[in-house]
């Protein structure tokens, strides 16, 4: 497959890119490449696919169910509850979702952390969508539970899988896997080179119940339990003092911030980004589950990771936007390992056509000033992954479909455990 796009404004001047297969095979202006499709980009200009680096995605079925409440409480009386009761049918509509809602913004690839495995990957291989799909592990310190997990975890990892996507091990956090298990799932993972991704110092509960239960932080229990290499991507890590992310540095740890969940469910906001970008932590942007953040825009994720920086350093020059974007898509797509997050001849061809027409980039100062902080996903107009259309003119097949049978399957696992 190959698509010629004309016309398009990359870093301000008009260019043809040439898709070929999975790749960028060319930029230049003037390009006469034959292609299987040709794309109009006048009027349009051209960013990387945005990469969310840490989600739920099939929880996209939990939203605004439980809201304003403390993780603890939101955990235990909101949605586990609910989610022991979740059918494969179920996961896959609300993975299904997730893709559309992740696709209409502009976001091309996804670290996801779920149970029920095949469902999730089954939604993502038709959706089109690049992703790194977390086999999800909880043992709650019981021997029993722990075998269970070990023998799906064997299970999920032989399923045949499409290019795009790739297989980890997503132990949920260190007060649901016990270090025993995060060991082998750490072994495991290593002997077969897979990531990492785990829940970390999410809450000042979590960081308080880990010094009273291990004796340490939550960085230093996984130092000493050895589980620190660049294997592990750390979701949230908004407790980590200076010698603590030193340790992250010098291991090759990756981190994701999710700014929008640590805020709504008073987390925290003092992530320590500038500390870790000095240090040599390679951080990214996730939005977490649509059951906390209720929106999957990275859009959104990258404007109010942005603002909450320069708010609580009192200092408007940290994270500009040209950083923030880079955070959704070269530093996303280097956490997972992928050669994308740049247009660029030899990188995937992951990308988006933003509707420059749109209010929002009037007048066009600039232009990566006006995507982070002044627009919403609805600028986004087409999106390309792996070289394949998955959208064009904001049109997305299916999409009425998977909303409707989202619905369902959320109000129906209500309505019959509630």
């Amino acid at each position: 497959m190959s698509i010629l796009i004309k016309n398009v404004q990359l870093n301000q001047h008009p260019v043809d890119i040439f898709i070929d297969g999975s790749c960028i095979a060319r930029i230049g202006e003037g390009l006469s490449e034959k292609a299987g499709t040709v794309i109009d980009g006048n009027g349009k200009a051209v960013v990387p696919g945005f990469v969310n680096g840490h989600i739920h995605a099939a929880m996209t079925l939990f939203r605004g169910f439980g809201d304003d409440l403390p993780l603890e409480k939101w955990l235990n009386e909101k949605i586990w509850p609910y989610e022991k009761h979740l059918s494969e049918e179920d996961v896959y509509w609300g993975t299904k979702l997730a893709c559309v809602e992740m696709i209409k913004t502009g976001t091309t690839c996804f670290n996801d952390m779920y149970m029920h495995y095949p469902p999730v990957l089954r939604a993502v291989e038709e959706m089109g969508l690049r992703a790194t799909l977390g086999s999800t592990v909880f043992d709650f310190f019981d021997d029993d539970f722990a075998e269970k997990a070990r023998q799906q975890i064997e299970k999920d990892s032989i399923l045949p899988h499409d290019g795009r996507i790739s297989f980890s091990l997503a132990p949920h956090a260190i007060y649901t896997v016990s270090g025993a298990t995060l060991q082998w799932a750490n072994d495991l993972a290593k002997a077969n080179g897979w990531l990492v991704h785990l829940h970390l110092a999410e809450t000042q509960t979590e960081y308080n119940n880990s010094v009273k239960n291990f004796g340490l932080s939550p960085v230093r229990y996984l130092h000493r339990l050895k589980l620190l290499s660049p294997r592990l991507i750390l979701a949230h890590c908004l407790y980590a003092d200076e010698e603590e992310i030193g340790m992250l540095a010098d291991n090759g740890v990756r981190v994701v911030h999710n700014p929008n969940s640590n805020l709504k469910l008073g987390s925290g906001y003092a992530f320590r980004y500038e500390e870790m970008k000095a240090a040599g932590v390679m951080v990214g942007i996730g939005t977490d589950g649509a059951a906390t953040s209720n929106s999957l825009n990275m859009i959104e994720a990258a404007k109010i990771a942005a603002l909450l920086q320069k708010g609580w350093r009192n200092d408007p020059t940290v994270v500009p936007a040209e950083e923030a974007l880079r955070c959704i898509t070269e530093n996303g797509a280097a956490i997972l390992n992928i050669n994308a997050g740049k247009i660029e001849a030899g990188y995937l061809a992951d990308l988006c056509l933003i509707d420059l027409r749109s209010s929002a980039f009037a007048p066009g100062f600039n232009f990566v000033s006006n995507l982070i902080y002044a627009t919403c996903g609805d600028c986004v107009d087409t999106v390309i992954c792996d070289g394949k259309l998955l959208m064009e003119n904001r049109c997305l097949k299916g999409e009425r479909e998977i909303v409707e049978q989202a619905s369902k399957a959320a109000n129906r696992l209500m309505t019959n455990h509630g």
